[in-house]
């Protein structure tokens, strides 16, 4: 599992096309000959950029869910929805397609910012909103989700 460091600011022209900055070129560097999927966020308005590798492991787990019960059709429409194929073309760009444009508001300004072992693609704006939203309430989240006694040795 990859696993990505930083947030970058870049520009989307008026295709849709970011210039992929180097740092971050560099750490997509053995994920750029498979390719990359391109998704809707389930929680947030931007878009979700899986290294091909990343994408084949989450739809792994998706394909054991049972098929014959309706909310698990429905979590795999709604989690496939604008799926696109994408590539990181010889001029270090991503052509991000129009309906997903749309769908997470991106304008001019663009920030990548590393989820773990995804990209997260955002709209400038809607970012900082989100990160603003966020930050009063961050402690109590961490409180809650990293907050848990060390199962090892009860150390918290």
């Amino acid at each position: 599992m990859n696993s990505f460091i930083g947030t970058y600011e870049c520009k989307a022209d008026a295709k849709g096309r970011l210039m992929i900055p180097s740092v971050l070129k560099k750490q997509l560097s053995s994920a750029l000959q498979d390719g990359f999927v391109l998704k809707r966020a389930v929680f947030q308005p931007c878009l979700e950029l899986y290294p091909m590798s990343e994408w084949n492991e989450m739809m792994q787990k998706i394909n054991k869910l049972n098929r014959f019960k309706k909310k698990n059709n429905d979590f795999i429409r709604r989690f496939t929805a604008g799926v696109k194929m994408v590539e990181v073309d010889s001029a270090g760009r991503l052509l991000i397609p129009k309906d997903l444009i749309t769908f997470s508001g991106i304008k001019k300004e663009v920030v990548l910012a590393s989820a773990v072992n995804i990209i997260e693609i955002w709209d400038k704006d809607k970012y900082e909103q989100a990160i603003d939203d966020a930050a009063e309430d961050f402690a109590d989240l961490a409180e809650e989700v990293m907050g848990q006694e060390d199962e090892d040795n009860g150390i918290s």
